[in-house]
């Protein structure tokens, strides 16, 4: 090949390029003068707009509001990227933000402001019986013969020449058969004004009236099956900010206080409170503070959500409760002093000076236990007095305790809580007592904190921790909205949300019983796990272990390897692990009981260059390496495929169940295996496609 013939050749190719893209604009440009009643400034602005349509998007200009007698709607606009609301201004004066307001020519224009948001809401009623998640209907209002790129709240403010290229940006939402349904239904909503519609060069088939019944309009159930189908194929951070269209209405649903959503794994729990704060966060101008127990998924879902909805990410708050706790104490100037090694060693002492000895060592000689008991049952309710201890029930601890066992706790509380105090330092219950007296304080000398707050994998909280939440909003509508499941409870303890003051009866409580992640071989193994152990739900209810589910998954597969020796079997899972074809990598995982675990097979993983990502440090953008983690750190995630190594190795011989069968156990023992099984069943659900589980026959 000649020198430089190559570089010649995709020359000319761009060169070609840039001649059909001069073309189309063009031809667009041309089409838009037909809107004969718009200025020029407007026609450029759609001229801009008709060209996405040569890539798939549906451009309604100058359509009716309904519902109005005059009003209009300037444009709407349906493609890959979403639905967008579009409100051309021609105004002789620049546009200016100041403060969170509109300004022209020194005059405010909060009234435009307000028209565009109220026009977006329609539009959102319109489509949400399509099952479109609010966070794909934006408004944008965009400025003829200006340059501009800001926002107010959730609008963004563009000037004509930064309209397209920011369309062409916006991440893939609608396949092509939502995209042609929608914008049918949106044509028959806002009908348009005689004689206004704008020709666009290649017409759907759904523009003849004849084929409108047989185009998918009215088949929900194509348009929900292509939406899932789109969403099993991308990468699994896309998969994990799919809102299925039925739960839609629950993300719009309007609560008259504070409401919970729960139900079994897979459900989609999470991804329905991820869209609920940008829901809220579209329709006020306060603060959402999303929280978790784990420290990782804050970040995480931080970035979901700058994904999903950019024009409002700002405005949510995605921490860790303590991490949240230990800011709010810093910022109204009360001292904080955590040291869990400091607390740890208090405790240490405690035990051996009065608990060592005493009655308690009987039940359970292992100190873990009565730490735990003190963490959970006592301080992580907020109990300051032996009576109200004595008379407290104990939810998910097994072991009965006497009022003499439980003096023996009240007394190594005591010297706990007094060597504590002597070295000057708080244990993380302390930290959410205090941030709960500050919270009760501000509340009664003010309005709410926050406009919402979203409480995921509230099982895992603490009551002081609940009741912290329950505080910064109150009783308000919409203010308070906690999500989880009981059964995913991977920490000992446990509450009743009457407990906290929270009422969610009647229609403020919401069960989900469809998994629209697992497959019935997955779940199934994973109910295989947990079936015989009963819990108690925060609502106050017994559950079993095994509960009805619909399924809409059906392709999963369990992978079951058992070896002799742990290095045959980390060798086995080396050659599944290289198997992985391109790309596939990212979408998988490793998890492991303990840290003990993640430091064998990260070392592992090192010494075979096959790469690596620990959770701790994963922040919801794709990567091209393995994920490593504990079965804790996976909770509110999803990979496509999920490796266990040596799954059943933290529990004895039997203990993979717990039925009528099992061998007795004393209670204690019971009680921490159960808490095993329901870790080992959360790190079973994160499974997707592929579950592979490692065994060593020793």
């Amino acid at each position: 090949m000649a020198a430089g013939g190559s570089a010649s050749r995709r020359a000319q190719e761009a060169r070609r390029q840039e001649r059909q893209l001069r073309e189309q604009w063009q031809a667009a440009r041309r089409q838009a003068r037909r809107w004969e009643a718009a200025s020029e400034g407007e026609r450029r602005v759609a001229a801009q707009l008709l060209v996405l349509t040569e890539r798939g998007w549906r451009l309604l200009v100058d359509r009716r509001w309904p519902g109005t007698r005059s009003a209009n709607v300037d444009m709407l606009l349906v493609g890959p990227g979403g639905v967008f609301v579009v409100d051309v201004k021609n105004w002789g004066s620049a546009a200016e933000t100041s403060g969170g307001k509109l300004r022209a020519g020194g005059e405010p224009r909060d009234e435009h402001v307000a028209k565009l948001l109220a026009v977006t809401k329609t539009a959102e009623g319109a489509v949400a019986s399509l099952g479109l998640s609010p966070v794909a209907v934006q408004p944008l209002m965009v400025f003829a013969g200006q340059r501009m790129n800001a926002g107010i709240g959730r609008i963004r403010l563009l000037g004509e020449r930064e309209v397209g290229p920011m369309l062409l940006s916006e991440r893939r939402r609608l396949p092509t058969e939502s995209v042609r349904a929608i914008a049918d239904h949106l044509e028959r909503v806002f009908p348009d004004y005689e004689g206004s519609a704008v020709g666009q060069t290649a017409q759907p088939v759904s523009a003849c009236p004849q084929q409108v019944e047989s185009d998918g309009l009215f088949d929900l159930d194509g348009l929900r099956d292509a939406a899932m189908q789109e969403a099993l194929q991308a990468p699994i951070e896309q998969w994990m900010t799919f809102l299925h269209p039925d739960q839609v209405a629950l993300v719009r649903r309007n609560w008259s206080g504070p409401a919970r959503i729960s139900g079994p794994a897979g459900t989609g729990k999470t991804v329905v409170g991820l869209h609920r704060a940008a829901h809220l966060a579209q329709r006020t101008s306060g603060r959402i503070l999303y929280v978790t127990f784990a420290n990782n998924l804050p970040r995480v879902q931080g970035t979901f959500l700058k994904t999903m909805s950019p024009a409002v990410a700002d405005r949510v708050d995605f921490r860790s409760l303590h991490s949240w706790a230990q800011e709010f104490l810093q910022e109204r100037g009360v001292q904080v002093r955590l040291h869990g090694d400091k607390a740890m060693t208090a405790f240490s002492l405690a035990w051996k000076h009065v608990g060592r000895d005493s009655c308690l060592a009987e039940i359970d000689p292992a100190p873990g236990y009565w730490r735990e008991e003190i963490d959970y049952v006592i301080k992580g309710r907020g109990i300051t007095a032996f009576e109200e201890y004595a008379a407290v029930p104990r939810r998910r601890r097994r072991a009965t305790l006497r009022r003499a066992h439980r003096q023996a706790v009240w007394a190594l509380l005591e010297e706990y809580e007094s060597l504590r105090v002597e070295r000057g330092v708080h244990d993380f219950n302390d930290v959410l007592t205090l941030a709960l007296t500050q919270a009760e304080e501000t509340r009664r000398m003010g309005g709410p904190l926050y406009a919402a707050v979203i409480v995921d994998e509230v099982q895992d909280l603490t009551l002081v921790g609940v009741r912290l939440l329950h505080a910064l909003v109150g009783d308000v509508p919409n203010g308070l909205l906690l999500v989880g499941d009981g059964q995913q409870a991977v920490y000992p303890g446990g509450f009743r949300l009457a407990d906290a003051g929270i009422d969610v009866r009647g229609d403020r409580g919401q069960v989900l019983h469809t998994n629209y992640r697992n497959s019935k071989e997955i779940l199934d193994t994973a109910l295989a796990v947990v079936a015989d152990d009963s819990f108690d739900d925060i609502d106050g209810l017994r559950t079993p272990g095994r509960r009805d589910v619909d399924l809409t998954y059906h392709d999963g597969q369990v992978v079951r390897v058992t070896k002799p020796s742990l290095a045959e079997h980390d060798q086995v899972l080396l050659d599944a692990l290289r198997g992985l074809r391109d790309g596939a990598r990212a979408d998988a995982a490793v998890l492991c009981p303990s840290m003990r675990a993640i430091g064998h097979y990260q070392r592992l993983f090192s010494r075979e260059e096959i790469p690596v990502c620990l959770l701790e440090h994963y922040d919801g953008r794709p990567v091209d390496a393995i994920k490593l983690g504990t079965y804790r750190r996976a909770k509110g995630l999803e990979f496509k495929r999920v490796f266990l190594p040596q799954h059943d190795a933290v529990l004895p011989s039997g203990a993979l169940s717990g039925g009528p069968g099992a061998p007795e156990k004393p209670e204690t023992v019971r009680e921490r295996e159960e808490l095993l099984r329901s870790q080992l069943f959360v790190a079973m659900t994160r499974a997707r496609d592929v579950l592979w589980l490692g065994s060593v026959d020793r």
